[in-house]
């Protein structure tokens, strides 16, 4: 089978782990819990940050926030080297920027995601991202973006949603972890 995975809050914690970097750049106290309940992709609303400041402290904190030590998210590495152990090709769907692409690649593979070259797709606005999965004919697809998420439900491939508080509003199938991969699969 085909699988096709967003990275950032699909495999990784992309926001919560910028959100304390926020925390701790920023000097403040911002509870984990107002975290939890955000309604959109961007964090910056927390802190007080109107869309143009929280667009520069995202750009500031880009390297570290996508380099550092961003962890997985709980069961993600080991679902995705036992599904490539059982013979399913992998493909990664990022919207990340396109400059980003090498080293993203890099540190998925350095923190034990399977990775082949031309398995990887970054640098794609969401409607390439959307081209892009429809010409893989993928089985199954995760992503955590409503926008990607809803343009998608029209087609044969079996989509699912990462669960965020920006995407609870959605009626479609979802993993809370990626524990449960397994048993979605033996259905």
């Amino acid at each position: 089978m085909k699988f096709g995975f967003d990275i950032d809050d699909t495999l990784i914690n992309l926001r919560e782990f910028a959100f304390h970097l926020y925390n701790k750049k920023l000097n403040k106290n911002v509870e984990l819990t107002e975290f939890r309940a955000l309604k959109t992709l961007e964090i910056h609303e927390a802190f007080g940050l109107d869309k143009e400041a929280g667009g520069k402290m995202w750009n500031s904190l880009a390297e570290e926030v996508y380099y550092s030590s961003c962890p997985a998210f709980e069961g993600a590495v080991e679902t995705l080297q036992e599904l490539e152990s059982e013979g399913h090709e992998i493909y990664y769907i990022t919207a990340r920027k396109s400059e980003h692409g090498e080293r993203t690649k890099k540190w998925l593979i350095e923190n034990g995601f399977p990775v082949k070259d031309e398995h990887f797709y970054c640098g794609m606005r969401d409607h390439e991202k959307i081209e892009t999965i429809r010409e893989l004919e993928l089985d199954y697809y995760f992503d955590d973006k409503p926008a990607v998420l809803e343009t998608l439900l029209d087609i044969p491939t079996k989509v699912y949603a990462m669960d965020n508080s920006y995407n609870r509003e959605m009626d479609i199938p979802r993993l809370t972890s990626w524990f449960e991969l397994k048993e979605i699969l033996s259905k």
